[in-house]
């Protein structure tokens, strides 16, 4: 790019013919000055030509993960770590190497300001015979997290689901005494989806509440295994959430709470692929009936992370299914970093306005509390 100096930048013109001779020397000076301003116009427009059709950089900065897991150490224990350990390298840091300051250390370097919480692994805790308990224990173990890192930490209060009846003395503590963010359950519970008949009480006392309720897939036991060399999280994961998603907005469900703010972990799984197909099964009268008004008013108020999708495939897809305001930053810490979902985010041509309300503008709408930023 051309520095033009202070004398470069003053008006200038070619002499008239009254102007004396000595005038001419400060004409071609003129002349050469014109021509080199002119050129630099024309480099300064093809940059900003340039940079607006350039994807903006990471903007990180004060980030707000709703998708970020932590592992407390007598829930470890209880499962037993080995039993934790799956395909993914990741998968042993969490069960054997996750500590709080390990986990500001990696929001520090990725610009995440604050990190709602949500156990890894739940599944394990759905299955445990002692299920309340560690839901408890998992819950004021993330209060005290927020009480000793002020700022960094919100929670999702884990939920000894499938019990119906603990799950809403769960809700009722979690809330009132230990002031959680939101709840968290998995996508199914022993071959039951979210919005299955049994678990109605639940969406009544969280409508009633006007609480949001974050979800994360697990992997049914029937489906597991399914390909050799192809783990459960790539395939059937995401299809778990989907399959949820339908149970949620089909059953009617979806309908009956509408204050409830429901995030979908993924992305909403495999639901970008199948939205048509979903939009042609809401015309059946007996399905259109649950949902009166419309099945696109229920996918469009939901919300959706998203972890593992930071790619300009699903996000232009999920761009185009949603308005802005539905999609949330999340990490799936310690699986992915909020480094990896930035600079994911950055190859996907958003501008700087859309990069910021992903990364903490749309949370702050549901989680106002973290408004001020905490100080590090």
């Amino acid at each position: 790019m051309m520095i033009l100096s202070r004398r470069t930048e003053l008006p200038s013109r070619l002499p008239c013919a009254c102007c004396p001779p000595w005038a001419l020397g400060h004409a071609v000076d003129a002349a050469t000055r014109a021509k080199a301003k002119a050129k630099a116009k024309s480099a300064a427009r093809s940059a900003s030509r340039a940079k607006a059709s350039r994807p903006a950089g990471p903007a990180s900065p004060n980030s707000i993960d709703v998708h970020h897991h932590i592992s407390p150490p007598a829930y470890i224990k209880a499962i037993g770590p080995e039993n934790m350990v799956n395909s993914y390298p990741a998968s042993r840091t969490a069960a054997y190497d996750w500590t709080p300051a390990m986990a500001i250390e990696m929001m520090d370097k990725g610009g995440t300001a604050t990190a709602i919480t949500s156990l890894y692994s739940a599944t394990f805790l759905a299955e445990h015979p002692e299920r309340r308990r560690l839901a408890r224990e998992a819950n004021e173990f993330a209060a005290n997290m927020k009480r000793d890192y002020p700022g960094r930490f919100g929670s999702f209060a884990a939920l000894p689901m499938p019990d119906v009846e603990g799950t809403l003395r769960e809700i009722e503590y979690a809330m009132d005494v230990l002031k959680a963010d939101g709840v968290y359950m998995v996508t199914s519970y022993d071959g039951k989806w979210l919005g299955n008949p049994a678990f109605a009480p639940v969406w009544e006392e969280l409508n009633r509440r006007k609480a949001t309720l974050y979800t994360h897939p697990t992997v049914p036991h029937f489906l597991e295994d399914l390909i050799a060399d192809i783990p459960d999280t790539a395939i059937e994961i995401n299809t778990d959430t989907t399959r949820s998603i339908a149970d949620v907005i089909f059953s009617g469900t979806a309908a009956r709470s509408p204050e409830v703010n429901v995030i979908w972990s993924h992305g909403g799984g495999t639901i970008l692929p199948v939205i048509e197909r979903f939009i042609r099964l809401a015309q059946r009268p007996q399905l259109a009936a649950r949902m009166p008004r419309g099945l696109m008013h229920e996918v469009q108020r939901f919300y959706y992370d998203v972890a593992q999708v930071a790619h300009p495939v699903p996000m232009a897809a999920l761009r185009t299914m949603l308005p802005l305001s539905q999609i949330l930053f999340g990490t799936d810490f310690t699986f992915r970093t909020a480094s990896e979902i930035s600079a994911g985010l950055a190859q996907c041509k958003l501008s700087a306005r859309e990069l910021r309300a992903i990364h903490r503008d749309n949370a702050l709408k549901l989680f106002p509390q973290f408004a001020s930023l905490p100080k590090k």
